[in-house]
């Protein structure tokens, strides 16, 4: 073992005694450090990303608290929520009613502690490997952070559960962050998380991110994020469903972050009937590269994956979209269909959309449509005969081209914020 690897592994043992996690926490924690050099990286269609500083974790700051002023949040809500700034968590409430439902929405760190044989039978078992590549290893050994949500059968929740994650630049820490939500049968619940950049933006640091969404037999998620992260911060995204028997996830993703993203929206379709809708809207602006990979994988007779993303490029910016749509053998009936489109509003924007539909079986549904390209002058002229600026032609313009997907999302309230949000990076 090198020196630095044994550094790595003073600091995470200390790490982990600190929060007093279970031991077998810890030993994955271990393999994953001991495997990570051997192990590869993603492939990311299209994106070299290789030299991207993704691994920027010092192991001094490791046990390092998160330091900064505690942000003002709205605190009037009822609904479950939690709010982390760095590693620690600065506000938690869940209704007597859900507890007493069974329902459990905390830290991880609570959760390891708390319910230890819970989070040890979902944790990176089915949705997402701690050793499937070198991102995930890295993740694993170095998280500090992140919720844990678990929705006990046949509950339904009908307010929205809401995870706020704050990335104080004036912290030395890395941010490493992991939620774990489980659907057990039959559950009902829409799920919204938000990761946000604040202070002054100037610290450069490596984020990674992992989502895993367990959804059991006849369960119903509506899972939405709104990602605006700093334009310093180096970002791996990777957001997994596992959907058994007759479940559905609807994915709604904004992508707002500003800094260097690569990320993994992938649905595995493991049970008979299982659906999965993903919708993705993203912008790239400045000299901003962003890759995001969306997959379904439909595993089983009579599974439904669809995928709908479009993106916008301003300035220098590139974006990828790279959709997969895989139907694997024995996989009868199954229906695969994506739709990526790119619009470019600068001569100097690079965009790809790049369609991948992979059949190994018959009888099945699967189709694609791709596109990109840059506005049509003759749009833009007519709005400006109409007196508007081409700064306010071009706002119309986005508006209507990530319009039809922001339509498509199931929860107005997302929908609203989707919109605020891009309306903000519009105006920077």
């Amino acid at each position: 073992m090198t020196k630095t690897n044994e550094a790595y592994l003073e600091a995470i043992t200390a790490f982990s005694a600190e929060k007093n996690e279970p031991a077998w926490f810890l030993e994955l924690r271990k393999a994953a450090l001991a495997k990570m050099d051997e192990l590869e990286l993603p492939k990311i269609e299209r994106v070299k990303f290789h030299r991207w500083p993704l691994f920027k974790v010092t192991p001094e700051n490791m046990v390092t608290t998160a330091a900064g002023t505690v942000p003002v949040f709205d605190q009037m809500k009822d609904n479950p929520t939690v709010v982390q700034n760095g590693s620690e968590t600065i506000f938690e409430q869940i209704s007597e009613k859900l507890a007493n439902q069974g329902v459990i929405f905390t830290s991880l760190e609570t959760a390891l502690v708390e319910y230890p044989e819970l989070v040890k039978e979902y944790f990176m078992t089915k949705a997402v490997l701690a050793d499937e590549d070198k991102l995930t290893a890295y993740h694993t050994a170095f998280l500090n952070g992140g919720v844990f949500l678990y929705v006990p059968k046949n509950v339904v929740i009908d307010e929205p559960i809401e995870a706020l994650f704050l990335n104080d630049t004036s912290s030395q820490q890395h941010y490493f962050k992991h939620v774990l939500i489980v659907a057990d049968e039959h559950s009902e619940f829409s799920y919204l998380e938000r990761f946000q950049t604040i202070g002054e933006d100037t610290t450069k640091a490596s984020v990674n991110i992992v989502v895993e969404l367990i959804a059991k037999a006849g369960a119903k998620v509506k899972y939405s994020a709104v990602d605006q992260l700093g334009e310093t911060m180096t970002t791996y995204l990777n957001r997994r469903g596992y959907i058994m028997r007759d479940a559905s996830v609807d994915w709604a993703i904004g992508v707002m972050n500003d800094g260097d993203v690569i990320a993994d929206f992938d649905s595995d379709l493991v049970g008979d009937g299982a659906h999965s809708e993903v919708k993705v809207v993203a912008i790239s602006s400045g000299r901003q590269t962003q890759g995001i990979d969306t997959r379904v994988t439909n595993k089983a007779p009579h599974t439904i994956g669809h995928i709908l993303q479009h993106g916008v490029i301003r300035e220098r910016g590139t974006l990828t979209f790279n959709g997969i749509g895989h139907i694997l053998k024995k996989a009868k009936g199954a229906d695969a269909q994506q739709e990526s489109r790119v619009l470019m509003l600068s001569d100097k924007a690079r965009g790809d959309a790049n369609p991948i539909l992979l059949i190994d079986e018959n009888e099945v549904t699967a189709g694609h449509a791709a596109s990109v390209g840059r506005v049509d002058p003759e749009e833009m002229y007519y709005l400006m005969s109409r007196g508007l600026h081409k700064e306010e032609a071009e706002r119309l313009v986005i508006r209507g081209f990530l319009g039809s997907v922001i339509t498509a999302i199931p929860v107005r309230e997302v929908q609203n914020e989707i919109i605020e949000v891009i309306e903000g990076k519009l105006n920077a």
